[in-house]
């Protein structure tokens, strides 16, 4: 069933506990589709197109707040939440501002902050993220060259994963599946990357939460998994060897093995 309640795409399919599934920057829920057949086994999966992403329409203001906002509007009561990459942050997002509607989080290849930082008086030096000056670059690029940058994207999530030729073109044929996203909502959206740091509010995240990292991941080094793990309430790490940053297409039987371990569902 396809539903799109206020211009938002939402895929449900399956029986068993609500699972909802945020994919990543750029891409759309079409990403998940390898996994389908086999967790729609055991959950009731809710796939969304994060505003402006995919059958998605954009949203006013564009912001991580007012984007959890309106996914949290069409979520299941009591929901698990799983979200890769810039989707992990929105599902803490989430779940920091509407814990009650939030069960369990399982965060895939997920940072507080994606880009380096220097120590403040506030926070912290953060160094296990993107040098700033590499991410503002890229983000020049995308609007320069849009398909070639697009492209070196797919490509860099997948660097160092043993499995990264097969990886890189499923993750291009699930990009290419549904509408491509317009360069202004892109750049709206790195600037939530570039902007988000959670690191204060790790510690208010009182939901259960497994984190699923690739030891190989570079654009979310897994030192930030394990920063995670040391401020989370409730924390719970995976790693997966050879995997870099989508270890959910590249090693998806390791990866379902840790996410039904973790959620515990009832038996099909």
């Amino acid at each position: 069933m396809n539903i799109t309640p206020a211009n938002i795409h939402i895929e449900i399919t399956g029986k068993g506990p609500n699972l909802v599934l945020l994919h990543g920057w750029a891409m759309n829920g079409a990403v998940w589709q390898p996994l389908v057949r086999s967790l729609s086994k055991r959950f009731t999966l809710h796939i969304v197109d994060i505003p402006g992403m995919g059958l998605s329409r954009p949203i006013e203001p564009y912001n991580l707040h007012a984007i959890a906002e309106k996914i949290a509007e069409m979520l299941p009561a009591n929901a698990d939440i799983l979200g890769w990459s810039w989707g992990g942050q929105l599902a803490m997002r989430i779940a920091l501002d509407y814990p009650d509607a939030v069960r369990r989080l399982v965060l895939i290849g997920a940072t507080p902050c994606f880009v380096n930082k220097a120590q403040t008086d506030a926070q912290q030096a953060w160094q296990a993220g993107i040098a700033p000056e590499v991410f503002s670059q890229f983000a020049k690029k995308v609007d320069e060259d849009y398909q070639k940058t697009m492209t070196q994207f797919l490509t860099l999530q997948c660097m160092g994963d043993i499995r990264a030729r097969i990886t890189v073109r499923m993750l291009r044929k699930k990009f290419e599946e549904r509408p491509a996203p317009s360069t202004q909502t892109l750049q709206k959206a790195l600037n939530i990357l570039l902007e988000t740091d959670l690191r204060a509010e790790v510690e208010f995240l009182r939901k259960p939460t497994l984190l699923i990292h690739g030891d190989r991941d570079t654009l979310a080094p897994v030192q930030a998994a394990h920063w995670m793990m040391q401020n989370l309430p409730i924390g719970f790490l995976r790693v997966i060897a050879g995997a870099s940053h989508a270890p959910f297409l590249s090693h998806q039987e390791h990866f379902i093995d840790a996410l039904v371990q973790f959620l515990e569902p009832t038996a099909p």
